[in-house]
């Protein structure tokens, strides 16, 4: 099985020089890709001049995570694309488990493996965890991460499952598969468009893994951090993207309800003196306004293949039920 590992870089020398190379050492089953996204610091010429086996592709402007990725894929052939960021460090053998799967099951189209955080090595990490379920709203939630909780790795769940959607920090995926997708949707620009395509594959049928013998370590929040006011756009603009395209079941009533606690959340933000994400909350809804007829058509497009995963309100459960794990909170 032929695998490219393909990382996406903008300005990102330091995290090169710090994540790199545990991703040679420890992945010699792979061809390996930095795809640039119009980087302005010297992060290529360090490429080329310290590791010249690895191949670079140039993009000529930063369309973010969805464009970037999708314009570098076109130059690569390979049975498995692994969408790797460039601020994670892997692990031994980490690659062996992947090709297992994918190899013993045909069906399995993406797959995410465990996800510990680079700092404290024996949490999960946010973005990700041990596979990615999505609520009933559309809020998007991990075995081991909900909301700001994040469990202990105590090997609760060192099991191989099937889940919703893999996180786009390290993101497996068939390449006849992203292609039959068309790859990332490039309005979204980043955040939530790894949900998007894992929906979207969803209802085309796919399975999706989380294989937890696999493990990586991944920083975080290298591009975007949790307190940037941007990443609550995106996040909340996408998330509303995200299931108008994809949802089943009466969507007036699930957008309505999405909008009420979404300004529930603004005023929590407010309470707490963020009033930066309050008004990016506001900024997302306008936007969405404007992308809705557009996300109207896709969604007529493939209403014969939606299909609907949740049935509980992962909001409610969190705070008015206390259950903060995975273990405790109902899924679908």
């Amino acid at each position: 099985m032929n695998i490219a590992i393909v990382i996406l870089n903008w300005n990102g020398k330091k995290l090169l020089e710090e994540f790199l190379p545990s991703v040679i050492a420890y992945s010699k089953e792979a061809s390996l890709y930095i795809a640039d996204n119009a980087s302005t610091d010297d992060s290529m010429s360090f490429i080329s001049s310290n590791y010249p086996d690895v191949k670079i592709i140039k993009n000529s402007i930063n369309g973010g995570y969805a464009k970037g990725y999708n314009n570098a894929l076109k130059h690569i052939e390979a049975d498995v694309f692994c969408l790797l960021n460039s601020d994670v460090e892997v692990t031994k053998y980490w690659l062996n488990p992947i090709i297992d799967i994918f190899e013993k099951e045909p069906n399995t189209s993406i797959i995410q493996p465990k996800i510990l955080d680079y700092k404290n090595k024996d949490r999960f990490e946010y973005a990700g965890a041990a596979g990615g379920f999505i609520d009933k709203y559309g809020y998007p939630y991990c075995r081991g991460r909900i909301f700001d909780t994040i469990e202990k790795d105590e090997g609760q769940y060192d099991n191989n499952i099937d889940i919703f959607w893999a996180s786009g920090a390290c993101f497996f995926v068939r390449s006849k598969v992203f292609n039959e997708l068309n790859g990332f949707d490039e309005h979204f620009f980043a955040h939530m468009e790894e949900i998007d395509f894992c929906w979207r594959a969803k209802n085309l049928d796919y399975d999706i893994k989380y294989v937890h013998q696999s493990k990586i370590y991944h920083l975080g929040g290298a591009t975007l951090s949790n307190v940037n006011p941007k990443k609550t756009y995106l996040n909340f603009r996408n998330s509303l993207f995200t299931i108008t395209k994809n949802a089943k079941g009466p969507l007036l009533s699930i957008i309505l309800a999405r909008l009420i606690l979404d300004g529930i959340a603004g005023i929590k933000f407010l309470l707490e003196f963020k009033p930066k994400h309050t008004l990016a909350i506001l900024k997302a809804h306008f936007s969405f306004y404007w992308y809705l007829p557009h996300y109207l058509k896709q969604r007529k497009f493939i209403k014969n293949k939606i299909k609907y995963y949740t049935k509980t309100s992962i909001v409610v459960d969190y705070f008015v039920n206390n259950n903060k794990t995975y273990k405790t909170f109902i899924s679908y």
